[in-house]
């Protein structure tokens, strides 16, 4: 019998089912980095964990680095190594952030970290500088991380000014649709069919191809890293974003960046060479949603047909 690595057994991110907020947010946050991290919101079993795993292992071809709730500053920052200073030797540990260089950065259950340690978290996640000071001595580096951030509503919210600072925002339900729930449990139950197979020697088609269309979903977003500079915003759209972020009462100017930003990748994920305003539109509740008054009040008001509309009518 063959032993399979723990990153064997993660469901590809091409099988998953629904969703397709939540996806669309991690392929744009990817694709743009400067958007600033992806906060994902739900109750327990609705997928959110599978989904950030599948397509870290994706995209970085390795799980996350996870953030435990019990990190310490220095556990996230870096400092002096404990275990060396026993031995009378003075020597740099590197925190968390630093491991997470180039890759992504995975918290679970945002909401209960200390404030203080998720402002330092956003801090370095949007600067792209991280620096340390311990015990008389400092260190300043370049750090660029893809950040995802996941909570249970149920459990508390976030203050205002760090929801602000995730610069996308899913709400994640469970499928509630028969049909939806038929191809949801047929696809896991394929999965573990494929997986015995291949524990015991055997290939499974299942398997390959579902590894195949992941590499070529990962290409096609390298494609599209690459073209997002060259696509054009022009001025009306500027315009059109300004517009949308007013009408929804967005504090500050950071949702006007933001919905730019996750338009344009919007826009390159499509291959279209400019910002037309349906790329605005499928952005807008992932950029806004968090963002309104009413949320920031109850951090569980979900998005309406209503909210659709009036995106519409702006656009």
């Amino acid at each position: 019998m063959i032993e399979t690595s723990i990153t064997d057994k993660i469901i590809p991110f091409s099988l998953l089912i629904g969703q397709e907020k939540l996806k669309l947010a991690l392929k744009l946050t990817y694709i743009a980095p400067r958007i600033g991290g992806v906060l994902l919101s739900g109750q327990r079993g609705t997928g959110k964990s599978t989904a950030v795993r599948a397509f870290s292992l994706m995209t970085d071809g390795k799980l996350p680095v996870t953030l435990p709730i019990n990190a310490t500053e220095d556990r996230i920052v870096g400092g002096l190594d404990v275990d060396k200073l026993m031995e009378g030797k003075s020597e740099w540990k590197d925190g968390l952030l630093k491991e997470a260089d180039g890759e992504l950065l995975y918290i679970d259950e945002v909401n209960l970290l200390d404030d203080h340690i998720v402002n330092i978290i956003l801090d370095v996640s949007s600067t792209g500088i991280l620096i340390a000071q311990r015990d008389g001595r400092k260190k300043q580096e370049a750090v660029s991380f893809r950040l995802i951030g996941t909570m249970n509503p149920e459990e508390g919210g976030l203050r205002p000014q760090l929801l602000d600072r995730f610069g996308l925002m899913v709400d994640v339900t469970a499928e509630t649709g028969k049909k939806e729930r038929i191809e949801i449990l047929n696809m896991v139950m394929k999965w573990d069919e494929a997986m015995l197979e291949q524990s015991q020697g055997k290939s499974s088609d299942y398997i390959e191809k579902a590894r195949l269309d992941d590499q070529k979903c990962k290409d096609e977003l390298e494609k599209a890293k690459q073209k997002f500079q060259e696509v054009e915003i022009s001025e009306e759209m500027i315009e059109c974003c300004v517009e949308l972020t007013n009408a929804f009462n967005s504090e500050g100017n950071r949702g006007d960046y933001i919905i730019a930003l996750a338009s344009r990748a919007y826009a390159s994920l499509e291959n279209s060479d400019k910002v037309e305003p349906y790329h605005i539109k499928e952005v807008a509740q992932l950029v806004l949603q968090h963002r309104r008054p009413e949320f920031l009040q109850t951090n569980q008001l979900p998005w309406t047909e209503d909210d659709d509309n009036k995106v519409k009518e702006i656009l």
